[in-house]
């Protein structure tokens, strides 16, 4: 370690801390982005939208979401409760040992979180994008201050999803150090390619502020327009963690912490690089590197595990577990995989050389979800071998029929929840086809 110190603090303790060097981050991030092992455990996280049950479009005031959530907050649940910017709700499981006992536990954790949030007229209702409310922060505290004001700079698509978003997000052990279709780097290619397919198939965000915004998956589009610094992956013609480092260093820092007043915010892009070589403010610390780790959201995030973020969130009290199922199956299961990453090696060259979510195959998949032919090609292999493999994996026929339905309802149909959305707007609003697509965050979601 270098010799130079600051005095940082994340608890409000100052305690002396070390600064890094360039070649010390890079160890830090190779060491801890990929745990390679086999593949044994499993996780969710699964975000919603909280709304009136009486009448979902009204807005939930602060006070009655503040006293709801006081009360969950005493609930002995198995998964972690945590509160989004905008008030969103989310569970996030334990890993688990198989996928059974994941969808157990949390819809455990979801049936009494339901009962309490009734009892004061509330709900939770499963839409990657609120397609009612205007962006509106919850939650006042120094991270989210400066997130907001951060991701201000590259205009509104970030207060909205900070606010008005919701996801599924599954997460998956990195897989065999060894080759193979269970191994760390095939597994970290397929999430990018697949993630296009999972983005299609499961979109269920096209409303924003009660119109039609042009994409099937309008949350996709937000993490789109945040930028490829803060948002986007890193090529994948590099050895992952040798990639994953490099992304790191080379991202705009969100902010630098303070232990009182508001955090400073960067406003000419300073990278972590830049930061460590300038150390102005203050050299970064390795509770910064942390962090810094903690702001940065591609579609594909390395945690130790890996992170698929690219699901909105899904109708329906189960319907979480459908995207879930299916991103185990085709991730755990060898026969699954490998069948999986044929699927889609041809969507390889659809996407070039830019990184997700930020190339063509992604824009194709959020705009158009599964009435893209080719990504319903590919949707149909997977899910066809996600429902010979879940069987594999220990899973109950509920869950199996689960998912056959949704293949037979949506995928073999080129359709997706987003689809349903769109269809009841034009029941009761006239084909929004023929409307012009809102711009509810004063950009042109089209584009």
């Amino acid at each position: 370690m270098s010799d130079a110190s600051t005095a940082t603090s994340a608890s409000g303790c100052t305690k002396r801390r070390t600064a890094l060097s360039e070649a010390e981050v890079e160890a830090l991030v190779r060491g801890i982005c990929f745990k390679t092992g086999p593949p044994r455990t499993l996780g969710v996280e699964v975000e919603w939208l909280v709304h009136e049950l009486r009448q979902p479009q009204l807005p939930v005031t602060p006070e009655r979401l503040e006293a709801a959530y006081a009360a969950l907050r005493t609930l002995p649940l198995r998964s972690a409760l945590t509160v989004e910017p905008g008030g969103q709700l989310e569970l996030s499981s334990a890993p688990a040992a198989s996928l059974m006992e994941c969808v157990g536990s949390v819809s455990a954790d979801l049936d009494v979180v339901r009962a309490v949030l009734r009892e004061d007229g509330l709900g939770i209702v499963g839409i990657g994008q609120d397609p009612w409310h205007a962006p509106r922060r919850f939650l006042h505290e120094p991270r989210y201050d400066a997130l907001e004001r951060c991701l201000d700079l590259t205009g509104p698509a970030g207060r909205a999803m900070m606010c008005t978003s919701a996801s599924v997000q599954v997460c998956l052990d990195a897989g065999h150090e060894e080759p193979g279709p269970l191994g760390h780097g095939r597994r970290w290619w397929l999430a990018h390619q697949l993630g296009a397919v999972l983005v299609a198939a499961f979109a269920n965000s096209p409303l924003a502020v009660g119109s039609p915004t042009g994409w099937r998956s309008t949350r996709q589009v937000l993490w789109m327009e945040i930028g490829a610094g803060r948002a986007g992956a890193q090529p994948l013609d590099a050895e992952p963690r040798q990639a994953w480092a490099r992304h790191v260093l080379d991202a705009p820092v969100m902010c630098v912490r303070r232990d009182s007043g508001p955090w400073d915010v960067p406003e000419d892009g300073l990278t972590f690089r830049q930061w460590i070589r300038s150390g102005v403010p203050r050299p970064p610390t390795q509770e910064d590197l942390d962090y810094h780790l903690t702001t940065l959201f591609p579609p594909v995030r390395p945690r130790g595990h890996l992170e698929l973020r690219m699901i909105d969130a899904q109708p329906g009290d189960d319907g979480w577990i459908v995207p879930l199922a299916v991103t185990a199956a085709l991730f755990d299961d060898p026969e699954a995989a490998e069948l999986a990453y044929r699927a889609v090696k041809p969507l390889a060259e659809r996407a070039g050389s830019l990184p997700a979510p930020h190339n063509p195959l992604w824009s194709d998949a959020a705009r158009h979800g599964l009435a893209d032919p080719e990504l319903q090609e590919v949707a149909l292999v997977c899910f066809s071998a996600a429902v010979d493999a879940l069987p594999r994996l220990g899973a109950s026929r509920q869950v199996v029929d689960a998912v056959a339905a949704y293949l037979d309802r949506y995928v073999a149909q080129g359709r997706c929840p987003a689809d349903d959305l769109l269809d009841s707007l034009r029941d009761t609003d006239g084909d929004p086809d023929r409307r012009a697509p809102g711009t509810p965050y004063g950009k042109d979601l089209r584009t």
